[in-house]
């Protein structure tokens, strides 16, 4: 093909897919952008043929690429795919998602991850760390450069998870219909939520998603409005937020204390939807509740998109050296 790839990177989550080829020096040869992989509602070879299909439109614009069709990892070479995806929440979704990727011939070698390591490694400049993710769930993943890990299931109340962009929703819903009819404490978000679908009442608001006037799958939408009530004095909301940051510390928290970590000067990475929005409220309560548990630990949100995480473990596990790790990040600022 003219090129030499050396990592396949994939950042796969539920809603969209980043992959980057990157060359041997570190150099991103092509990318592109696609649909979200979702095996649990479409079946894993369903759900890895959208990876395809985007890898298929990375691999046409590679210079001198010959296609989409254009063989990867030809005889005798040497590619690397590093894939993180959502829904691999255990370790053994990760090897029954490797063997899945394994037969597609993409690479002569395969390592699946879940995505929260994608954003985890994206932080730092070694494998060295402590993520916690917050969009529609919540996650934490932490690492070491000797290969030790620290991860939750994160699969739900049955993993005792509590938060998430759409667990904050149905707890706003919940606190907010008990303070419309009496049975809980008064709060303004018997009046914010219905007001947001521009409905006069929680009783219509309720009504709406029950019966489908408002998709169920709206309901995210209500945790920018849960903050925002919060950040007005709501002291149910307040008390919300206060919870969530509760949550976030115990996962850091734990996953130090099981890296060794908890005393030494480690980042702590803060990503996805609801904590990369820098609400003040949460964010600073994070930084002051983590101080107490770990105190030289250094809170900062991530910037850096996932698929360079992805990326930079691919690099991790071809032995590249510390220039071809600068070199790729620097692509990415």
């Amino acid at each position: 093909m003219g090129v030499n790839v050396s990592v396949v990177a994939i950042d796969a989550g539920n809603s969209k897919t980043d992959v980057a080829l990157i060359g041997e020096d570190g150099t991103v040869l092509s990318s592109a952008r696609g649909g979200g992989f979702q095996p649990p509602v479409v079946g894993v070879e369903t759900a890895i043929d959208v990876l395809a299909e985007v890898l298929g439109r990375a691999v046409a614009e590679l210079p001198g690429g010959g296609g989409p069709h254009a063989a990867l990892a030809p005889p005798g070479s040497s590619v690397h795919v590093s894939a993180c995806l959502a829904n691999a929440d255990l370790p053994v979704e990760e090897a029954e998602l490797a063997v899945a990727l394994e037969a597609r011939g993409w690479g002569s070698s395969v390592e699946v991850r879940n995505d929260t390591f994608a954003i985890l490694r994206a932080g730092v400049d070694e494998p060295r760390g402590v993520a916690v993710v917050c969009g529609a769930g919540i996650n934490c993943v932490g690492m070491t450069p000797d290969g030790r890990a620290a991860r939750f299931p994160a699969i739900g109340r049955i993993s005792g998870d509590w938060g998430g962009g759409s667990g904050l929703a149905e707890e706003a819903l919940w606190f907010a219909a008990r303070a419309e009819d009496g049975r809980g404490e008064a709060s303004e978000l018997s009046r914010a939520l219905p007001g947001h679908f521009g409905l006069d009442s929680m009783y219509a608001l309720i009504e709406a998603l029950h019966r489908g006037a408002i998709p169920m799958a709206r309901r995210h939408e209500l945790t920018p409005v849960l903050f925002a009530t919060a950040a007005g004095g709501d002291a149910v909301a307040a008390a919300l937020v206060e919870r969530l940051a509760g949550e976030v510390v115990a996962m850091a928290s734990v996953a130090l204390d099981r890296l060794g970590l908890l005393e030494e000067e480690v980042p702590v990475l803060l990503g996805g939807s609801v904590l990369a929005a820098r609400h003040p409220q949460l964010n600073d309560r994070i930084a002051a509740l983590l101080k107490d548990r770990a105190p030289k630990a250094e809170v900062r949100v991530v910037s850096e998109p996932p698929v360079l995480g992805a990326a930079l473990l691919g690099l991790d596990r071809t032995g590249a050296g510390p220039e071809v790790h600068r070199r790729l990040r620097g692509q990415y600022v």
